[in-house]
């Protein structure tokens, strides 16, 4: 376990984090030809959608071997819609490196995957990478990192030269020059233009390295030299502590510094044996447990990722954290209470697979066609079972209304969406009742997007998607008696039903609807009345006003007739019916929308514009408050309708720094100017039917 490291690389999109892992596999001699991300040919972005987009998309794993080491690389996509295969990634490695452009320097997605490793508490080293494109600026990359990030970013490298002509790193602590590419590094004296740079760098690094040691930190204050190895030591405690984030620099394309980033990787980040026990809780009794990483210890695996393949079927990706996941053997899902059978268990590098005798404690694996499992389940021994936490995922922040292409593709398309929701914990489908649709909810535009398209090579469906319908409702503000008489003369027994009713808003939030019965002396016999209620609710189900369901309101049954031979249950309810549309249309009626409990969460800078936008969408502000990390957090109350794109619209405002939460509150009275046209087009379509 002390050699195994498991490292997730997190970035801004665009930043170079594949082409970065590219180079590490070719520099390790895991792949005999570097690919490229925009030729599509990389062993990470293997996704036929991740090579058309040329973005990482989705987690890929790949093992590297270096220096009698195993480095689980994952890299991780850069793009704000897909933060969940991140925080699935975070949750399962002990570091994060996190990759910089060293033309950009620090941008929004640096800030975000920051706070992100933080909040999964794993240890953070830094890369400036592209070192050798025009513009790249060492030093202004890592002004901004210590702007942004503070003290605890320390430069443990200095490049040589930059732009075209970048040929290699300095190691201060090992006071050397590493020049060359990704598999022809030599060693050579620092240069002399450096040479003040790296002793004052070696100085702020002992210093970084006494305070995590209580024994080095009394060395050091008294004056005496701490060793190379004392270093070395005090500056990886400081890196799994937190309290250092090493700042590296290298090129994926060219390779300089991509050799010394692995020394780094095995030298200073932790090991799955560093991080200690994984705490988790008893499914029996609700107790916390512990699993110490060991292998003769019971097994405790979790689940960070699920593939669907419509060819090999369900592929899990798992960590294990204790005891060893074995080929042909029996494992217990503690999340769900059932046994799953394994059979042959994988090593994956991209989409290769490579069959292994045993997955161990710290390492990653994958495993086919389990059937109940999926993403953050535990795979447990079923005599000690355990449920492992699963990391907090965001909340869907952005809809659309899935409609099939062809007739009769509906359970197709019910299917797959259900699927690929299985794959993803940030994606969650349901049909709305109210308008019939299905709605499919992801983090934004380009994350529903790639739903689609998988959908379609998955499983050979293709569907449309459109705004959502708003869920509006109908209701009453006053009251109103009415009357009907059925009644309809055919050859044989004739149809005749004759109701009078009141219409009367109901005020008890409770409730929906109640029918009162006043009938006196069998005006209406007893056995129709069931009927009169009953045509009235399926005439609320329809709606009056704009074709939407009717809510709050009392219907008072109080008067009627009868025809001993001609009356009937179906004449009574068509007249029922036809008495609520016309008491309906007297009663002053409204329609009501969908009202939202909005929280967004934005950096000060953009509390105006927030509070602007809000107000031009019909939102109330309930009130403000500071939030984490020098946020601050605005609550309000919009209507759903003005909801649908503002994913897109406030991280457009905020540059992507916002985010926000809506959960549905109540429904309210559509303002007259606004609900005129949605009325005026609902009758149009009903006419057109």
């Amino acid at each position: 376990m002390d050699r195994l490291r498991n490292l997730a690389l997190v970035a801004h999109g665009g930043a170079g984090k594949t082409s970065l892992a590219e180079a590490m596999l070719y520099a390790a001699g895991a792949i005999e030809r570097l690919g490229r991300t925009d030729e599509g040919n990389t062993v990470m972005d293997w996704e036929p959608e991740e090579i058309r987009r040329r973005v990482s998309i989705s987690t890929s794993v790949a093992p590297v071997e270096w220096r009698d080491h195993k480095l689980n690389l994952l890299d991780t996509p850069g793009y704000f819609d897909f933060v969940g295969e991140v925080k699935a990634a975070l949750r399962v490695v002990e570091s994060a490196l996190i990759v910089v452009d060293a033309v950009a320097g620090v941008e929004v997605g640096t800030e975000l995957v920051w706070r992100h490793a933080a909040e999964a508490g794993v240890a953070r080293a830094v890369v400036v990478s592209r070192m050798d494109r025009e513009n790249a600026n060492w030093s202004k990359a890592l002004a901004g990192l210590e702007e942004a990030f503070g003290r605890a970013v320390l430069p443990i490298q200095i490049p040589i030269g930059q732009e075209a002509g970048f040929r290699g790193v300095v190691d201060v602590l090992g006071q050397r020059a590493l020049v060359g590419g990704l598999r022809d590094v030599k060693e050579e004296p620092v240069p002399a233009e450096l040479e003040s740079q790296v002793a004052e760098l070696r100085e702020r690094i002992a210093e970084a390295a006494a305070e995590a040691d209580d024994e080095l930190t009394l060395k050091y204050l008294e004056g005496e030299p701490l060793t190379d190895e004392e270093i070395r030591r005090g500056l990886r405690a400081a890196v799994a502590a937190g309290k250092v984030v090493p700042v590296l620099c290298a090129s994926g394309v060219k390779g300089p510094g991509v050799r010394a980033l692995l020394d780094v990787i095995v030298d200073f980040l932790p090991s799955p044996a560093d991080a200690g026990a994984a705490v988790g809780r008893d499914p029996r009794t609700d107790r916390e447990v512990r699993r110490e990483p060991r292998e003769d210890g019971p097994l405790a695996a979790l689940v960070f990722k699920t593939i669907s393949d419509p060819f090999v079927g369900r592929m899990t990706l798992f960590r294990v954290y204790s005891g060893v996941l074995r080929p042909d053997s029996q494992v217990y899902n503690a999340s769900r209470g059932k046994t799953e059978r394994v059979g042959s268990v994988y090593s994956l590098r991209g989409k290769q697979q490579e069959a292994v005798s045993e997955v161990g404690p710290g390492d990653i694996g994958m495993v086919a066609k389990l059937q109940f499992t999926g993403t953050f389940d535990t795979l447990a021994d079923e005599q000690n079972p355990v449920v492992l936490p699963a990391p907090p995922m965001p909340e869907p922040v952005y809809s659309v209304a899935v409609h099939p292409r062809s007739r009769g593709d509906e359970e197709k398309i019910s299917s797959g969406l259900q699927r690929l929701a299985e794959e993803d914990p940030t994606v969650k489908v349901e049909r709305n009742p109210v308008t019939a649709e299905t709605i499919v909810s992801g983090m934004g535009e380009m994350h529903v997007d790639v739903m689609m398209e998988r959908m379609k090579r998955k499983f050979g469906v293709e569907a449309t998607v459109t705004t959502p319908k708003v869920a509006y409702k109908e209701t009453i503000r006053g009251t109103a008696r009415a009357e009907h008489k059925h009644k309809k003369q055919t050859g044989g027994h004739g149809q005749y039903g004759h109701v009078i009713i009141e219409l009367e808003p109901l005020l008890d939030e409770g409730k929906d609807y109640e029918f009162v019965d006043k009938i006196v002396q069998g005006r209406v016999p007893q056995q129709y009345r069931p009927a009169v209620d009953k045509g009235i609710r399926e005439t609320m189900a329809e709606g009056v006003l704009a074709g939407y369901p009717v809510q709050g309101v009392r219907v008072t049954l109080l008067d009627g007739s009868y025809h001993e031979v001609d009356s009937s249950e179906m004449a009574f309810k068509i007249a029922a019916s036809q008495a609520f549309k016309k008491g309906f249309m007297s009663a002053r009626p409204i329609l009501l929308e969908p009202i939202l409990n909005v929280e967004v969460s934005v950096p000060e800078s953009y509390m105006g514009d927030i509070i602007g936008d809000l107000n031009k969408k019909r939102g109330r502000i309930l009130g403000m408050e500071p939030g984490p990390d020098g946020t601050q957090i605005i609550r309000a109350q919009v209507p759903q309708a003005e909801m649908f794109k503002y994913a897109i619209d406030l991280r457009s405002i905020t540059q992507g720094r916002g985010t926000f939460k809506a959960v549905f509150d109540h429904y309210e009275e559509v303002p007259a100017p606004i609900a005129q046209p949605i009325i005026e087009a609902a009758q149009k379509a009903a006419e057109a039917e």
